[in-house]
């Protein structure tokens, strides 16, 4: 079936029409295009937004401001449909500083009712017969002109999207689930934006850093930040210059000169062309630095929370598996923390505890108190 013209929305009267349109609609469908595989800090460089009978295509980059768009998704009473939007939500905030209110999830829609595929492409092929290829997944959307292509296939992203909320929504209802997915779209929403200025300090995040012996930690740490202000100068994601495995290979093999650079089995020789010069500085430069001392470890927490934390984990892979869920959807590891930290013993004593809504404590207060009340001595495996 051929779908409707979608609108493309780059100019401002363009903006000007659509956001008249979406402050009428009772509900929208979300979606965005990133270009965090292009770019050392990504961009939101499409914003898709459908309603009952329109797909648009909203331009970020062509240079006008959004406005209006930040009070629609803080709108309470305008519901907002997104397909795994975490990702999505995490950059709204962090560029616009917009936050969303009346959130319905589908991925966690069928997560909540145990589909083991979670994906847009097969709900849609299941449900409605639709094939969406994944032809243009890495795609880089910051480029302009976008092609008729990618604009075709962006649209895909929401224009069914409210026909498949309705749809697992009566799912959820006839299996009693409803109010279980509303609570969890309402935590879902709620966005922390961590702190991204880790400086040099960084280089821990690459794999095997901690294993290495400390002098090639003390390389690691100036190729690390060797890279990081080449992809800062050159715009490119960190792994585009040097891969975290270059990295560690660089740092445990130490090269002195640029034949031995050259002869590095595993090391490309174009990116030995490209960075020898550099490479070898910053390596000859950390033999003047300190080495850098392993961080100290999270502190533990008393055995007796630990305890009790390894009990409720064990309750929540059995509740999740006579559900036929994953265990997060029982109970996220977060608030699992929490009730294990509190220790409640009473039905009042968990509604106390932070994040867990009044739909949990409806399905599992039984089991988390009849849980705590075993001793933590006997706690069972984790999952």
């Amino acid at each position: 079936m051929e779908l409707p013209a979608y609108e493309l929305v780059e100019t401002p009267e363009a903006w000007q029409g659509c956001i008249k349109i979406l402050r009428q609609e009772p509900r929208i469908a979300v979606d965005l295009e990133a270009n965090s595989l292009f770019a050392y800090q990504e961009s939101i460089c499409l914003l898709q937004v459908s309603t009952a009978d329109r797909d648009f295509i909203i331009d970020p980059l062509a240079g006008f401001p959004l406005c209006g768009m930040g009070e629609i998704l803080a709108d309470s009473g305008i519901e907002k449909v997104f397909h795994a939007s975490s990702y999505d939500l995490l950059l709204l905030k962090r560029h616009y500083g917009w936050d969303v209110t009346n959130l319905f999830d589908t991925m966690w829609a069928v997560r909540v009712l145990g589909y083991e595929s979670m994906g847009l492409a097969g709900l849609l092929q299941k449900f409605y017969g639709v094939a969406l290829s994944k032809k243009y997944q890495k795609a880089n959307w910051a480029a302009r002109p976008i092609a008729k292509a990618l604009l075709d296939y962006a649209r895909m992203d929401t224009h069914y999207l409210l026909r498949l909320r309705d749809d697992l929504a009566a799912r959820l209802d006839a299996a009693g689930r409803l109010q279980e997915a509303l609570e969890i779209f309402d935590q879902e929403r709620y966005i922390v934006l961590e702190d991204r200025n880790d400086g040099v300090e960084g280089f821990w995040s690459v794999r095997g850093a901690r294993r290495i012996a400390p002098e090639a930690r003390a390389i690691l740490r100036a190729l690390y930040a060797f890279r990081d202000a080449e992809a800062r100068r050159r715009n490119l994601p960190p792994f585009k210059v040097l891969s975290d495995a270059h990295l560690l290979l660089l740092a445990e093999c130490a090269p002195a000169d640029v034949q031995e650079l050259r002869s590095l089995q595993g090391f490309p020789s174009k990116l030995a062309d490209r960075y020898g010069p550099r490479i070898l500085a910053a390596i000859a430069k950390s033999k003047h630095q300190r080495t850098p001392e392993l961080p100290k470890a999270n502190t533990r927490q008393p055995r007796e929370i630990s305890n009790r934390y390894r009990l409720l984990q064990q309750w929540r892979k059995e509740a999740a598996q006579s559900r036929g869920v994953e265990s997060d959807v029982v109970m996220p590891r977060d608030i699992l923390w929490e009730i294990a930290r509190l220790n409640p013993q009473t039905p009042e004593e968990l509604a106390a505890v932070p994040g867990l809504g009044p739909c949990r404590r409806a399905l599992y207060a039984e089991g988390l108190l009849r849980t705590l009340a075993q001793k933590p001595d006997n706690a069972g495996a984790t999952d």
